[in-house]
C-alpha cells in the first residue's frame, strides 16, 4: 500500500480530546485529519466518542428527565402545583437520542467548517510516520502524518464475576437504553458512573441496590462531602452497601442472580437488571503501539510528559488513554494544549485546577486538594464552611441540602481547594476554578461582591468563614 494522504497532524480518536485537538490544529493552519470508528446503534458513523454517544451527554439527558419526573411526583406540591406525572420511557429515550444525534452532527459540521478530514475507521501504527486505517467495510489505506495525536479514549473495565450479556447484565452504555423501568436493579460500583445511573433509575421508581467493594464511599472527595453525600443518597432511597464484594452474577430467564459477600456473610439476590460500573481503562490495545515502541504502564495508559509527548518524538497522547483524571474537559484542554504546542505556543494547563463533578442531586463538585490530602502532606490549612440551609436563594428554590467548603493555606491564605455538595454545584465550581487559576486568596473571594439572592453567595460566605467572619452562619 502507498500512503493515500499525508497530513501535518493526524488525530486518532474523535471524542472530546480528539475532535477538539483536530479543530484547534485546523484553526492554527495545520492540514488535519481525524480517524474515528464509532458507529451508532442505527449503524451510522458518529463523532464525539464515548462521552457524547454513550457517556456524558446521554446520561445527563436522562438525569434531567428523571429529575423533572421526581420533582413532579414528590416536590411540586410544596410549590402549590398539583400535577399527576407518568413516564414514557420510549419517549424519554427518544429525546436522549435526538440530543446525541444533534450534537454529533454538530461536530461533523464543525469539522467541515474548519476543513478537518474525517477518516471513518480504525487506525493502527505501521511506523512513526504512518498508520493503516481500516474502514467499516474492511478496506485498508495507509495514511501518513508529520505528527500524530493519540486520543483513543477508554472502555469499561470488565468484571470477571459479572460478565456483560446485554440482557439482564449490562455495562454503563446498556443502562442508558433500557426499554422499560426495572423493578429492581443492582449497580456494581459506587463511583461517579454508578451513582449517576443509579440515581436515574431510582428517580423513575426502580428499587436500586449499589454494591461497592471498597469500605470507603467516594474516597477522592473531601471526607465531609462523602459523609454528607452518603447520608443524602441513602435518605433518597439508594441502598448503598459498602465493603460488598461481588462473587458472581448470572442471567436467568427473567432475572439476574447476584451473589456477594459483605461483613463475612454471603448473600444472594435477584434483580431485573445488573449495571456493571466499576471504572474504565485505557483503550490502547489495538493501536499497534509496539510497532513504534511507545511505552505504556501496567494498565495500558500511554506514558507522556507534561506536554503530552510520548516516547516517540512526533507522537502525542491525550485524554483518557494517559495519566490523570478521565474527564472530558481535561481531555479537551489537553487537545488544545498539544495543538498550540505544535504551533510553537506555550502549554497552559494546570492539572491542579481541573474541576470534578458528579451529576447526582444534589450535585457534587470540587477543585484542588481536600483536607485528607493536605493532612497527609503536613501542610497547614484553614477552612470555612457555609451550609445551603443558611442560603435565602436555596430556600426559595426549595433545595437547601449540602454546603460549600473553602480551604486555604494557613500562612498565605491562597485557596487550596473548594468542595461543594448542593444544587447547581456543577456551575458554582467554575468560580472557584477561576479564582485558583489566578492565584486568588480566600480574602480575595470574600471581598468579591456577589449578587443577592444567589447560590454563589454561599461561596462568598464560605470564604468569609475561612477567617471566622461569615455573616449569615
Amino acid at each position: 500500500m502507498v500512503a493515500k494522504k499525508i497530513y501535518d497532524v493526524l488525530i486518532i480518536g474523535g471524542g472530546p480530546a480528539g475532535y477538539v485537538a483536530a479543530i484547534r490544529c485546523a484553526q492554527l493552519g495545520f492540514n488535519t485529519g481525524c480517524v474515528e470508528r464509532w458507529v451508532s446503534d442505527k449503524k451510522k458513523p458518529a463523532l464525539g466518542g464515548t462521552c457524547l454517544n454513550v457517556g456524558c451527554i446521554p446520561s445527563k439527558a436522562l438525569l434531567d428527565s428523571s429529575h423533572h419526573f421526581e420533582f413532579l411526583q414528590k416536590e411540586c406540591g410544596a410549590h402549590g402545583i398539583e400535577a399527576e406525572a407518568t413516564i414514557d420511557v420510549v419517549k424519554m429515550m427518544a429525546r436522549k437520542d435526538k440530543i446525541v444525534s444533534g450534537l454529533t452532527q454538530g461536530i461533523a459540521g464543525l469539522f467541515k467548517k474548519n476543513k478537518v478530514d474525517w477518516l471513518q475507521g480504525s487506525a493502527c501504527f505501521k511506523d512513526p510516520k504512518t498508520v493503516v486505517v481500516t474502514n467499516t467495510s474492511g478496506q485498508e489505506d495507509e495514511v501518513g502524518a508529520s505528527h500524530f495525536i493519540i486520543a483513543s479514549g477508554s472502555v469499561p473495565i470488565e468484571l470477571g464475576s459479572a460478565k456483560i450479556d446485554s440482557g439482564h447484565i449490562v455495562d454503563s452504555s446498556g443502562a442508558l437504553s433500557f426499554k422499560e423501568i426495572p423493578k429492581r436493579a443492582c449497580v456494581i460500583g459506587a463511583g461517579v458512573i454508578g451513582l449517576e445511573l443509579g440515581s436515574v433509575w431510582r428517580r423513575l421508581g426502580t428499587d436500586v441496590t449499589v454494591l461497592e467493594a471498597s469500605p470507603n464511599f467516594l474516597p477522592t472527595t473531601d471526607l465531609s462531602i462523602s459523609k454528607e453525600a452518603l447520608k443524602i443518597f441513602k435518605r433518597q432511597g439508594l441502598d448503598i452497601k459498602l465493603g460488598a464484594k461481588v462473587l458472581s452474577a448470572g442471567s436467568h430467564e427473567k432475572h439476574a442472580e447476584v451473589k456477594y459477600q459483605i461483613a463475612e456473610s454471603e448473600k444472594i439476590e435477584n434483580f431485573d437488571k445488573v449495571i456493571v460500573a466499576v471504572g474504565r481503562r485505557a483503550n490502547t490495545s489495538d493501536l499497534g503501539l509496539d510497532k513504534v515502541a511507545i511505552s505504556t504502564d501496567e494498565r495500558g495508559f500511554i506514558k507522556v510528559d507534561d506536554l503530552c509527548r510520548t516516547s516517540v518524538e512526533n507522537i502525542y497522547a491525550i485524554g483518557d488513554c494517559v495519566r490523570g483524571p478521565m474527564l472530558a474537559h481535561k481531555a479537551s484542554e489537553e487537545g488544545v494544549s498539544v495543538a498550540e504546542h505544535l504551533a510553537g505556543q506555550k502549554s497552559h494547563i494546570d492539572f491542579n485546577n481541573v474541576p470534578w463533578v458528579i451529576y447526582t442531586w444534589p450535585e457534587i463538585a470540587w477543585v484542588g486538594k481536600n483536607e485528607q490530602q493536605l493532612t497527609q502532606e503536613s501542610r497547614a490549612f484553614k477552612s470555612g464552611v457555609f451550609p445551603f440551609l443558611a442560603s435565602g436563594r436555596a430556600h426559595a428554590m426549595g433545595d437547601n441540602q449540602g454546603f460549600v467548603k473553602v480551604i486555604a493555606d494557613a500562612n498565605t491564605d491562597s485557596i487550596l481547594g473548594v468542595h461543594i455538595i448542593g444544587a447547581n454545584a456543577s456551575e458554582l465550581i467554575a468560580e472557584a476554578v477561576l479564582a485558583m487559576e489566578f492565584g486568588a486568596s480566600a480574602e480575595d473571594l470574600a471581598r468579591t461582591i456577589h449578587g443577592h439572592p444567589t447560590l454563589s453567595e454561599s461561596l462568598h460566605e464560605a470564604a468569609l468563614a475561612v477567617d471566622s467572619r461569615a455573616i449569615h452562619f
